[in-house]
């Protein structure tokens, strides 16, 4: 029988490997935690070397270096300046649903929004309607957005992070009420940090690290 060129078996070894790393990519890691970190509207209309002139430093880079440190595969980036909530909200949404439909599962997806980011997360729950999917909103809820955003209604596992000294962050339980969409777990944290909504510019553990357990399925946060 006639030996088949060196060759030949180079190029079949080639198939296999490039074969076996595409259905490795195909194949999510069903214990790999994703979070989609969405930002405050100061770094959509600012620069990140530009500081508020009451809240300091965004740090922006930091929070999501702290989540990358505890193995989180994040998603974020710096919104274009006046984007629409609305249209964004959505666009994260189609990104999420591909991210199910290669089989991700939602407990593992996590979207984190502080304040205007917060409130673009709400939307995506909503359009999401999934409960199972896990959101952290901080500093993103004011009485009066029951009347002025009718249109949110929470559904998934939902962590809601306010500082006490903060007009802008307040106790959401009228919102999870006025929610027609299944909420699986709810939970609030009151910050004492009397920093206003300067809170969220910090990349402090205070609200980062029950995102994180939150984002582990630590649902009591133990």
């Amino acid at each position: 029988m006639k030996q088949l060129p060196k060759f030949f078996f180079t190029f079949l070894l080639t198939l296999i490997t490039i074969f076996t790393s595409f259905s490795q990519e195909k194949t999510p890691n069903k214990d790999q935690c994703y979070i989609y970190f969405l930002h405050n509207g100061f770094i959509e209309q600012n620069d990140l070397s530009v500081a508020h002139p009451e809240y300091g430093k965004a740090e922006y880079n930091e929070i999501l270096a702290s989540f990358r440190k505890d193995n989180f595969i994040v998603f974020s980036e710096i919104r274009k300046k006046d984007t629409d909530a609305h249209d964004y909200a959505e666009k994260i949404a189609k990104q999420i649903k591909k991210q199910l439909k290669k089989g991700v599962p939602p407990n593992k997806i996590t979207v984190i929004g502080t304040s205007k980011g917060g409130y673009i997360a709400q939307f995506v729950s909503t359009f999401l309607a999934n409960p199972d999917i896990n959101f952290v909103f901080i500093g993103c809820f004011r009485d009066i957005d029951i009347e002025e955003f009718p249109d949110i209604n929470f559904c998934g596992n939902i962590l809601m992070i306010y500082e006490e000294s903060d007009v802008l962050g307040v106790d959401a339980t009228k919102r999870k009420e006025t929610s027609k969409l299944k909420v699986n777990h709810f939970k609030q944290i009151e910050l004492h940090t009397n920093l206003k909504h300067g809170f969220l510019y910090k990349a402090a553990d205070n609200w980062i690290a029950p995102s994180k357990k939150w984002a582990n399925g630590d649902y009591d946060l133990n």
